[in-house]
């Protein structure tokens, strides 16, 4: 899942981006509304996450912006102002939800999650292709041979592939989706993720491989 977060204070940025990526998101941050709408503009996001109160154009501009230009990305509002109106306002635009500052983490990140399940076609909380099962609440992969925890961007790039099997998703995909907008890795990145899936595999004894096709991208296959 990857997300948008437009927030001014940088500390509190760097911390939501810090628990969101440990909870396996990937997260562009911007610190000012027309940053925000760029991004917005720019890349397709999961949802966004938009402070109110920030230079340049606050929350309520960015999101009439949006959903004038027709973005229909699911919104969260996040704002030190609990006002009555100021949440009237905000759903008036066009947000999904509203959280007033300070929030709880557990609370914010069931927010986002249900916020997420809203951006497209429903998706089981549990992929199953083959002989394996990923879990999405627990990030374990199951196989033949017991199963695992896994982490950060192997967990994402697995979701991918579970989620269409037998589709090539594009290694230029897959940069955009995990590693995020701005990412300044080299695109061989993909190909480490996808080694060390390949030996998980291989230690679950699955049926199921990630199969190369030279030049475009990856597939998960059922090995006949």
């Amino acid at each position: 899942m990857k997300l948008l977060l437009a927030e001014d204070e940088r500390d509190l940025s760097r911390a939501l981006v810090a628990i969101l990526k440990h909870n396996n998101y990937t997260v562009d941050a911007v610190h000012d509304g027309g940053d925000a709408i760029d991004y917005a503009l720019a890349e397709k996001y999961d949802g966004i996450l938009l402070d109110v109160m920030m230079p340049r154009a606050d929350g309520f501009e960015v999101l009439r912006v949006l959903r004038e230009k027709g973005v229909k990305t699911p919104i969260l509002m996040l704002t030190a102002r609990g006002e009555r109106e100021d949440k009237i306002q905000g759903l008036d635009c066009g947000a999904d939800d509203y959280v007033t500052k300070p929030f709880d983490m557990a609370e914010l990140l069931a927010r986002i999650r249900a916020l997420t399940r809203r951006s497209g076609e429903y998706t089981p909380s549990v992929l199953r292709f083959g002989d394996l099962e990923l879990n999405k609440s627990t990030f374990e992969l199951s196989g033949p041979k017991g199963r695992i925890r896994l982490a950060g961007k192997e967990f994402q790039m697995m979701e991918m592939l579970l989620s269409v099997p037998g589709r090539v998703i594009g290694t230029e995909r897959f940069m955009e989706r995990i590693w995020g907008y701005d990412c300044e890795s080299e695109i061989n990145v993909v190909w480490v993720c996808v080694s060390s899936l390949r030996k998980k595999l291989a230690g679950l004894e699955s049926s199921v491989r990630i199969r190369a096709s030279r030049g475009i991208g990856y597939s998960a296959e059922v090995e006949q």
